[in-house]
């Protein structure tokens, strides 16, 4: 699958999906984090094991809110890291990674200050 955002904003885009994982200009992630300058790859915790520090490259520079990308299906994060998340002044909207994928491409189109972590789109193994 190919997506592709109205106008196209600086940094990184997701572009697709393709070999289980992320389509960036970069390359291919199977699970990605992303802020307005950068993607990276990462290797996440399960998902109710999510705290702040496995997002904190996401902190380092100024969002409105994260994209949480949960997987396959939309699953709840942690109540502790939604919380956690809204003390810092952030909000935090979870949906499956194909959504938050396609989100990311349409909010940064926008030229919306975001960051986002994407598990990866098949289940994680174990």
């Amino acid at each position: 699958m190919k997506l592709e955002a109205a106008r196209r904003a600086a940094g990184p885009i997701v572009l697709g999906f393709a070999s289980g994982g992320f389509r960036t200009d970069q390359g291919i992630y199977r699970a990605l984090l992303l802020t307005v300058e950068a993607a990276t790859a990462w290797n996440p915790p399960p998902l109710d094991a999510l705290d702040l520090a496995a997002l904190a490259p996401l902190f380092a520079l100024p969002a409105e809110f994260i994209l949480l990308g949960t997987g396959p299906t939309l699953l709840r994060p942690p109540t502790a890291l939604t919380r956690a998340i809204e003390a810092r002044g952030l909000g935090l909207e979870a949906m499956d990674s194909h959504a938050a994928a396609r989100a990311w491409g349409v909010l940064r189109g926008e030229g919306r200050r975001i960051a986002a972590a994407l598990y990866p789109v098949t289940a994680l193994a174990g």
